[in-house]
C-alpha cells in the first residue's frame, strides 16, 4: 500500500509560519492499494491539494472511495473544493456513519447550499453515490474494510483497511472511555489488562496493524480541561498501540493551537514512551506530504476478527434511572431530540418495575442511588431471564476501578462518567443500540 498525508490538523485549518513543518490543512489521507484502488480518509481542507494531484497524475476518468470518519466540518470542509468532483465521468463512492437524523446526502448538501457555496451538491458533474455504514466488515473497492464506532460526541467510525497482506487503520476522532487505563490486578502493557471494555475493544481493533493513524490532539496536561470534547492524548494512543502490537503509529489531528515546535515536542515525548513500551514500534507525528510504502509483514499475526455487523440505530424506548431530576431532564432532552421515547425512574425499585411493565430497548442507570444502587439493579436484571440481555448503560460521577470492574462483570453494556454533554450521551446511546451486546 501507499499512504500519503494531505491534511493532519484537527478542528480548523491553521496556515501560517508556525505550521510549515507539520502542515495546517485539516484531515485528509490518501491510500492506494497494490491493485491500484484509491481510498481517501476524510476530506478536510487537505482534499483540495489531493484533488489537484490526482488530476495531474491521472489520465482518463478518476474513481475513488471516500471514507468519512464523521461529518464534523473539519472532516468534510474540503469536499466542495475537491477538483475531481467538477469533472464529468469521474466516480466517487462516499461512505460515512449512519445517522438517524439526516442522510449523508443531506449533510454534504447542507454545506453546499447556495448561501454557503456557489455550486450545489447535485450540480457537480462527477458521479457521487452516498452510502451509510454501521459497525462491521464490508467489501469495498476490492478491499476488506472494517468499521468500528469511536468515542466522540457524534456518530464516528474508525476504519481498518486490509488488502494485499497489509493492514491500515484510521482512528480519528476518539476519546478514552475511562481516565483509568490499566487494571490494578494485572501487569500493564497487555490488551487484556485494559480496564474499560471500550478501550480494550479499541486496542483490539488496532491489533498487529502495519500502520495506525490516530487522533492525538492533546497532551496529558491539556486533557482535563478538554474532557468530553472527543479527542485523545498521545500517551493513551501509544499505550494502546504498543499493547496491540502495532508496527507503525502516526499521531495526527494536531490541535490548532499547537505550532510546529509543540508538535515536535509531542513527537519526542511519544517516542520516549514508545521506546519503553514497544521498542520495535515506529512512532511519528504525521505531516503533510509524508508518504509511506507499506509492504506485507513477514510475521504471521493470524486473521483479524473485526466487529460484528450492527443493527441500524433507530428510535427506541429508553428508561432513564437517576435520583437526580436535573440529570433525568438532561438525558430526556438529549434522547428525545434523537426521536427516542423516554420514561423516567427516580429509584432502582421503580426502574425494575418499569422494565418489566414497559420493556424498554435500553436502560440508562445511575450507580449511586439512595436505597437500591444501580449495580444492585443491574444484578437483578441479569438474574431474570426476561432481562438478562437488556442493554444497560451505567452512569456515574465516580470513575473508580472497582465500579468499572464490577459493572462490566455484572454485564453492563457500557459505562459513561458524569459530567457528560448531551451530544456525548446521544452518541453513546446510539452505539449501544446499534451494536449487539458483547
Amino acid at each position: 500500500m501507499r499512504v500519503r498525508f494531505w491534511g493532519t490538523r484537527g478542528s480548523i485549518a491553521t496556515p501560517g509560519a508556525g505550521t510549515v513543518r507539520f502542515g495546517g490543512n485539516t484531515s485528509c489521507v490518501e491510500l492506494q492499494t497494490g491493485s491500484g484502488e484509491t481510498f481517501i480518509f476524510d476530506v478536510g481542507t487537505g482534499a483540495r491539494p489531493l484533488g489537484d494531484a490526482l488530476m495531474a497524475r491521472t489520465t482518463g476518468a478518476l474513481s475513488a472511495t471516500i471514507l468519512l470518519t464523521h461529518t464534523h466540518w473539519d472532516h468534510i470542509q474540503g469536499f466542495p473544493f475537491f477538483g475531481p468532483l467538477f469533472v464529468h465521468g469521474n466516480r466517487f463512492a462516499v461512505y460515512a456513519p449512519e445517522d438517524i437524523n439526516r442522510s449523508l446526502h443531506q449533510t454534504l448538501a447542507g454545506q453546499m447550499e447556495f448561501q454557503h457555496f456557489p455550486v450545489e451538491l447535485d450540480q457537480l458533474p462527477a458521479s457521487i453515490t452516498c452510502h451509510e455504514l454501521t459497525e462491521g466488515h464490508h467489501e469495498i473497492g476490492g478491499a476488506h474494510v472494517f468499521a468500528q464506532y469511536l468515542h466522540h460526541p457524534t456518530m464516528t467510525l474508525g476504519y481498518r483497511i486490509e488488502a494485499g497482506g497489509v493492514a491500515v487503520a484510521c482512528l480519528t476522532d476518539h476519546e478514552p472511555f475511562s481516565d483509568l487505563l490499566w487494571r490494578s490486578d494485572a501487569p500493564p502493557g497487555r490488551v487484556d489488562a485494559i480496564l474499560h471494555q471500550g478501550d480494550r475493544r479499541h486496542a483490539r481493533f488496532m491489533a498487529n496493524a502495519d500502520l495506525v493513524i490516530h487522533d492525538a490532539q492533546y497532551t496529558p496536561e491539556e486533557f482535563p480541561a478538554k474532557k468530553t470534547w472527543g479527542h485523545s492524548t498521545f500517551d493513551y494512543v501509544v499505550e494502546l498501540a504498543a499493547a496491540a502490537g502495532v508496527r507503525r503509529l502516526a499521531l495526527s489531528h494536531h490541535d490548532p493551537r499547537h505550532d510546529d515546535a509543540m508538535v515536535a515536542e509531542i513527537e519526542a515525548r511519544a517516542r520516549a514512551l514508545a521506546a519503553a513500551r514497544s521498542p520495535a514500534m515506529e512512532v511519528f507525528c504525521a505531516f503533510e506530504g509524508c508518504e509511506l510504502i507499506l509492504e506485507p509483514s513477514t510475521e504471521t499475526s493470524g486473521e483479524f476478527v473485526g466487529p460484528s455487523h450492527a443493527r441500524v440505530a433507530t428510535a427506541a424506548r429508553i428508561l432513564v434511572t437517576d435520583d437526580d431530576p436535573d440529570m433525568r431532564a438532561l438525558a430526556r432532552l438529549a434522547l428525545e431530540r434523537d426521536g427516542h421515547t423516554v420514561r423516567e425512574a427516580p429509584s432502582g425499585e421503580e426502574a425494575i418495575r418499569a422494565v418489566l411493565e414497559w420493556a424498554p430497548d435500553l436502560v440508562l442507570l445511575d450507580i449511586v442511588m439512595p436505597t437500591m444502587s444501580g449495580l444492585d439493579v443491574l444484578r437483578a436484571l441479569r438474574a431474570d431471564p426476561r432481562t438478562a440481555h437488556l442493554p444497560v448503560l451505567l452512569l456515574t460521577s465516580m470513575d473508580s476501578e472497582s465500579d468499572l470492574r464490577e459493572g462490566f462483570e455484572l454485564g453492563a453494556t457500557d459505562y459513561l462518567t458524569k459530567p457528560f454533554t448531551m451530544p456525548q450521551l446521544a452518541s453513546r446511546v446510539r452505539s449501544c443500540l446499534a451494536r449487539a451486546r458483547e
